[in-house]
């Protein structure tokens, strides 16, 4: 353990440690890094356990993760460069760079057949992209509908069986769905994130992956982050598991050798496809604290990070994510209960546990917590290598922030 950093107590970063390692040590978590800051001061950082279940080598500050949904967050930063560039502007309709979504149905009811449709009000705009509201996404409370049916059929979702096709094919079966609901009505997971990452690409005419290397790993000298791992560092980042939910028996979902992340993915998904490290996801995080500036350069403009990192939802929308967040904390195990949504995270309006109103990021289903506080100028990153298939990772993630929080020194 390194020695205390400036705005937090000693006593509280003892118990931390006692709180991860009880994880660790329970059998149900091989290893964790985590890794907290204050303000510009020198990060603290927490190495325990191993890269895979059964022992070996252990876990190291630079290990490298699936960051899976955290990639949210982070990948969005892409479309804010463009707005701020005007070479996007928020109520511009997407058709001249995603043809493929002109012209929408919408389902006239969320469990009707996909061709009981209605036309769309209007146009989809780059608002409802950056907003997650463009009218489809993930909604697991929906499983059984013909259109979540027709979703998993088209393969247009991560996680699947097979992975995702090369992004133009990726749009082609994405334009031959209707819309669940109209654009700009209600808020939706996932496909958004990845429907940027191609709007980023075809505005740009580079991969999404360039874009982002050049424009904003690179400036921040993220040099672990990227949408595979490369051959000669794959020893660096663990197996993925996926414990059975019935036993909680240790399956291996992706191995790094020879697994989805060890070659550039057909798809570069904004979603949930980056590899990344805690050093690297905390300049990151900390560049958004600092209103876009990282040591002196400036990445994003300061009104960029302040509109992605405020609640972008009207009330009604508010409404239904905060019910879809209380009515499934039984299938989320607790997770996300944030209130608001801005561009690509979370964006907590309401005092809902330890963290303040205002606190922004996000959490992935492979075992990963990314979030800062502009209130305590706090930045957070918890990542492990236990997917979402039972509670321990979650708990792990929401043991970690209560702990954190009351170790501050204010």
């Amino acid at each position: 353990m390194s020695t205390t950093p400036s705005g937090f107590t000693e006593a509280g970063l003892r118990r931390l440690h006692d709180v991860l390692a009880r994880h660790v040590d329970s059998g149900k978590i091989p290893g964790v890094v985590a890794l907290v800051s204050r303000g510009d001061g020198e990060p603290y950082v927490e190495t325990l356990g191993t890269l895979r279940h059964e022992g070996g080598a252990p876990m190291q500050r630079d290990t490298i993760f699936r960051m899976a949904s955290t990639s949210k967050p982070v990948s969005v930063s892409a479309a804010m460069v463009l707005l701020d560039e005007c070479r996007l502007r928020l109520d511009d309709t997407i058709e001249p760079w995603l043809p493929e979504l002109a012209g929408r149905q919408v389902l006239k009811r969320i469990d009707s057949q996909v061709d009981d449709t209605v036309p769309a009000k209007r146009p989809i705009t780059v608002r409802d992209v950056l907003t997650s509201t463009f009218g489809l996404g993930m909604d697991m409370t929906m499983i059984g509908t013909p259109i979540m049916a027709a979703l998993f059929e088209q393969g247009i979702t991560p996680n699947g069986p097979v992975p995702m096709p090369e992004q133009d094919e990726w749009m082609k079966r994405l334009g031959t769905l209707p819309l669940m609901y109209q654009p700009g009505e209600r808020w939706q997971y996932q496909i958004s994130s990845d429907l940027i990452g191609v709007l980023v690409s075809r505005v740009t005419g580079q991969s999404y992956d360039e874009f982002l290397q050049e424009r904003i790993f690179g400036p921040l000298g993220m040099k672990d982050t990227g949408f595979s791992v490369p051959a000669d560092q794959l020893h660096r980042l663990p197996p993925l598991y996926a414990p059975d939910p019935a036993t909680g028996e240790f399956q291996v979902w992706d191995e790094a050798e020879g697994g989805r992340h060890s070659a550039p993915p057909a798809f570069q998904g904004g979603g949930g496809g980056l590899n990344s490290t805690a050093d690297d996801y905390h300049a990151y995080f900390r560049m958004l604290l600092n209103h876009g500036v990282h040591q002196g350069e400036r990445i994003l403009s300061r009104p960029a990070v302040e509109l992605m990192t405020t609640n972008s939802l009207t009330a009604e929308q508010l409404a239904a994510r905060e019910t879809l967040a209380r009515d499934n904390v039984h299938i989320s195990f607790g997770q996300g209960q944030q209130g608001g949504w801005g561009f690509g995270m979370a964006v907590r309006t309401y005092r809902g546990d330890y963290a303040p109103i205002g606190q922004f990021g996000w959490d992935g289903g492979a075992g990963t917590s990314t979030y800062a506080d502009p209130v305590h100028q706090v930045t957070g990153i918890l990542l492990t290598q236990v997917g979402t298939t039972v509670p321990s990772s979650v708990q792990l993630m929401n043991d970690f922030w209560t702990t954190l929080y009351q170790a501050l020194e204010d």
